[in-house]
């Protein structure tokens, strides 16, 4: 499987992903992880930055409104399309462009900092996305991108529940060399009924990698591995949105910064 054809699932899910992330679905992204990947996230202001893997825009903006100037790179033509009317019904400047992350398509040193929310993982083969990360970076410039943790968001994952049904831990397996290309099929899971009328079930090709495979490709790319950061909830978020308690648990994600030296 191709990046084309990951692009071709990714636009047939963006309609969907769209209503339901801006009616307030997706919880992990909105109470947990966006929020630490832009504590994380050094100061930008008045430095120029690309958003690789940017959907509909939404982190793409709330990059940009550190004033920072942003553009946007998608591979799916309706989420560029989501993200161009809301630029243009509140312009922050941004430039999107549609295009896919592992064959950028822009000049060598042409941005100071690159991000990835979410997307890398999502790639067939994320080391062209990182090197190409790399090749547009001015010298001194950072790559911050986040994931889904390798190391527990396995192929093979089901919670481990204690007598009462309360979450212990989780089981995972499956590791090292799994299948790639399977093709999960899920909605973000606090959606009621009535907001599922009438949609499809995201479906998604999952592609696998153990956290050496990750730190060691960002070695060899020539980035210095500065910062990571494995988000949890904290007590008041998680009695606030008790959907994402579970990440006291385990770890969902993981966020790496990295420099060009």
């Amino acid at each position: 499987m191709d990046d084309l054809e990951v692009g071709q699932y990714w636009d047939a899910n963006a309609q969907a992903w769209v209503r339901l992330a801006k009616a307030g679905y997706d919880v992990y992204r909105d109470y947990l992880n966006t929020p630490a990947f832009m504590s994380l996230l050094p100061e930008v202001a008045g430095r120029r930055g690309l958003d690789v893997g940017c959907g509909y825009g939404h982190n793409t903006r709330l990059v940009a409104r550190r004033r920072a100037l942003m553009t946007g790179l998608d591979i799916s033509p309706t989420f560029i399309g989501y993200a161009i009317a809301d630029e243009q019904a509140d312009p922050l400047g941004i430039e999107y462009r549609l295009g896919s992350g592992q064959d950028l398509p822009f000049a060598d040193s042409s941005f100071d900092f690159v991000t990835a929310f979410m997307s890398l993982m999502d790639m067939p083969e994320p080391e062209k996305a990182i090197g190409h990360a790399y090749r547009v970076l001015r010298p001194g410039g950072f790559l911050q991108f986040s994931i889904c943790h390798p190391c527990f968001m396995t192929r093979l994952w089901k919670w481990v529940k204690g007598d009462r049904g309360e979450r212990l831990g989780v089981l995972c397996g499956d590791y090292f060399d799994p299948p790639q290309g399977h093709i999960a099929q899920w909605l973000f899971g606090n959606v009621p009924p009535a907001a599922m009328a009438g949609l499809n079930k995201f479906r998604i090709p999952l592609f696998f990698h153990t956290l050496s495979w990750w730190m060691n490709m960002l070695i060899d790319a020539g980035f210095v591995i500065e910062m990571l950061n494995e988000p949890q909830a904290d007590e008041a978020t998680a009695c606030k949105c008790p959907d994402v308690a579970d990440t006291r648990i385990v770890a969902y994600f993981l966020h790496v910064r990295c420099r060009k030296t």
